[in-house]
């Protein structure tokens, strides 16, 4: 081998030495799976948003009549880019982790608990849940 060679060889052989131990790393599956997303601190976690759709607000019911009572003045349309829009008008909430907040518009500082994928449940001025849950009935194409 040429001795031009064998210094190539020799250097490159140097930058892994230094620079391979980040390498391994990289390697690792289990440190390259995704986190799960924690629900157990309210409104801890990442922001995202939640399903588009018209989502429907109401009161538990009783045994002799109607199983829940649709409170109209509640109810709203989430659209794009984390908006809604409700009778009294339009809006902006922030959703963090499990915990939801109407930022600006007619709901503003109005909050909510993410129980699912569909279902929110308002939550009182102490923090504590409230009987009213919102309720996605469906998406939108607009």
């Amino acid at each position: 081998m040429r001795t031009r060679h064998v210094i190539l060889l020799t250097l490159c052989a140097a930058a892994l030495a230094a620079f391979g131990s980040g390498l391994t790393r990289a390697q690792d599956r289990e440190a390259a799976r995704p986190q799960e997303r924690s629900a157990a601190v309210p409104g801890g976690g990442t922001l995202g948003t939640l399903q588009r759709g018209n989502w429907q607000c109401a009161l538990p019911g009783d045994a002799g009549g109607e199983a829940f009572v649709v409170v109209e003045t509640e109810s709203f349309r989430i659209g794009n880019a984390s908006s809604y829009r409700s009778p009294q008008g339009r809006g902006i909430y922030l959703l963090r982790g499990n915990e939801l907040v109407f930022t600006r518009g007619p709901k503003k500082d109005e909050r909510f608990r993410l129980l699912g994928a569909n279902t929110l449940q308002k939550l009182n001025a102490d923090g504590t849940l409230s009987k009213l849950v919102c309720t996605r009935l469906g998406s939108y194409s607009g």
